[in-house]
């Protein structure tokens, strides 16, 4: 990431809107810019394969032809941010599951592929299907299914400004696509 170019064009961006950025509160606002585009901007380097291989650690499952599984993970906090308008897309959380087949991907694994996915401009349409697609590979598995539900600044604090709004989506995959008690696995337990 050319992180000096961030800083050039946050500089830039704080003149054009009027501001100063020789005065003290912005004096280090564009270096600062830059090491936080570094950090919430980390997914743009790598490929969903990449991401699959980084968080692709699997376990056997214990006897998988005695029984059926599913693996649902809940509530896992994410934020991105929208390439329409570079805004936040916060009080997000994903919710996911899949069905193994010979091998499970340790739980932490499903909340950091939501993390890199999610690191990234983003559309939370996409980011559904990036988790989805990335969690297939890592755990080879054809059957796995992602519900993502947000609020996103660029409704909230500009344009409608409707704050209430919040947009859930939903990806589904393999047996997920036809069977609805898989579909509701997912749905959301939040209160």
């Amino acid at each position: 990431m050319d992180t000096k170019s961030i800083e050039t064009y946050v500089r830039g961006i704080l003149e054009a809107i009027g501001e100063d950025p020789d005065r003290e509160g912005l004096l280090e606002t564009p270096s600062r810019v830059a090491r936080m585009c570094e950090e919430v901007f980390q997914g743009i380097g790598y490929t969903n394969h990449e991401i699959a291989q980084m968080f692709g650690k699997t376990f056997s499952l214990p006897n998988p032809k005695q029984c059926s599984q599913t693996i649902v993970m809940k509530n896992i906090q994410v934020f991105s941010y929208c390439e329409h308008h570079m805004a936040l897309m916060y009080d997000m959380y994903a919710n996911m599951a899949y069905i193994p087949k010979n091998r499970v991907l340790g739980l932490s694994k499903l909340a950091r592929i939501c993390d890199m996915a999610s690191k990234r401009l983003q559309l939370q349409e996409r980011l559904g299907q990036d988790i989805a697609e990335i969690l297939m590979e890592a755990a080879d598995t054809p059957d796995v299914g992602v519900i993502i539900t947000g609020s996103h600044s660029c409704m909230i604090a500009r344009g409608i400004r409707n704050v209430p709004a919040r947009t859930t989506t939903q990806t589904f995959y393999g047996a997920f696509q036809t069977d609805s008690n898989l579909q509701h696995l997912l749905d959301s337990d939040r209160r």
